[in-house]
């Protein structure tokens, strides 16, 4: 199954694979298992009963690479619209939302104005980070390729002079993560440390299972040992054990860290984590973007595409 890896992440970037997966309803099968829809009050709705089981969220208007300055107002204007309704509903103070920069506008050209995608993206990142503390809650910005590595880091020390609060995603597959772990585990800081699900190259990234795992219970290692708020997103057993075995080493309480698990993977291990007390917080994609994710989801579980093919012949 880590043969399909690649392959399936080098299908997520085919145009035609696209045209033909997106027409595809996202009530239809295993897309439906990963996204609850693709309106704002599909999210909602999603948050409200996930809250109810005493779980948090943290959610994703999908879309990612936007060259088009339209397309990423339209973006920050959704999520302003899910914030408004999150505060409306009464659900914000369990609900952040988490942001792409290539969503808003960081792959922008010079020719777009306002300094090009980078300042662009600050801009709208902003916006978003104050709807986001208008709306009691806050923001992450979710983390891409090694590509936009930098370019996400700078955004991330801007945002953080005027909203402290914004967490930092950082991917355990790279190389450099462990020392960025280092460099953000101070206190006020919020970040999330993940494996990586994007297809990197070997002279910047863990490119084998056990040196990914290796990588993650370094770089947890550092953000347990630090003053900030370490937000552990894994799926994998282990991980979860040793993040616990690690929390109880240095002292730690529920509440000054969190696990973090994506909508529809492993529902039952969320709850059980918030029964025993555990800060939980579900990851909820949503929107008419959810292309590139799904693929993504399938690259982690190629045993999934046997039924993702199932449904894309059913609909036929």
């Amino acid at each position: 199954m880590p043969l399909l890896r690649q392959p399936i992440l080098m299908l997520a970037r085919s145009q035609r694979v696209k045209s033909l997966v997106s027409a595809m309803p996202v009530s239809s099968g295993i897309v439906a298992n990963h996204v609850p829809g693709e309106t704002t009050a599909d999210a909602v709705r999603a948050t409200s009963e996930l809250q109810e089981d005493g779980l948090y969220v943290t959610l994703d208007y999908l879309g990612e690479d936007t060259t088009d300055a339209a397309q990423a107002d339209a973006t920050v204007a959704a999520y302003k619209e899910l914030l408004a309704e999150l505060a409306a509903q009464g659900l914000a103070a369990k609900a952040e939302v988490s942001v792409k920069l290539s969503a808003i506008g960081q792959f922008l050209p010079e020719s777009a104005g306002f300094g090009g995608g980078h300042k662009i993206a600050l801009e709208n990142a902003r916006d978003i980070c104050r709807a986001a503390r208008n709306a009691g809650t806050t923001v992450t910005l979710d983390m891409e390729d090694h590509t936009t590595t930098d370019s996400t880091l700078s955004i991330l020390r801007e945002l953080r002079k005027d909203f402290p609060e914004t967490g930092a995603v950082l991917q355990a597959m790279l190389h450099r993560t462990e020392a960025d772990c280092r460099a953000l585990a101070h206190e006020g800081s919020r970040v999330r440390l993940c494996k990586g699900a994007y297809l990197e190259p070997e002279d910047v990234a863990f490119t084998d299972k056990t040196d990914i795992d290796k990588s993650y219970v370094r770089c947890l290692k550092v953000l347990m040992a630090g003053q900030g708020y370490p937000m552990i997103a894994t799926h994998d057993p282990r991980m979860v054990q040793i993040a616990s075995s690690l929390a109880s080493r240095h002292g730690r309480s529920p509440g000054t860290y969190e696990f973090q698990m994506l909508y529809g993977i492993r529902p039952e291990e969320q709850r059980r984590l918030a029964a025993a007390g555990e800060t939980m917080r579900v990851y909820i994609p949503y929107g008419t973007e959810w292309y590139g994710y799904l693929m993504r989801r399938l690259a982690e579980k190629p045993q999934n595409l046997t039924f993702f093919l199932r449904s894309l012949i059913s609909k036929k």
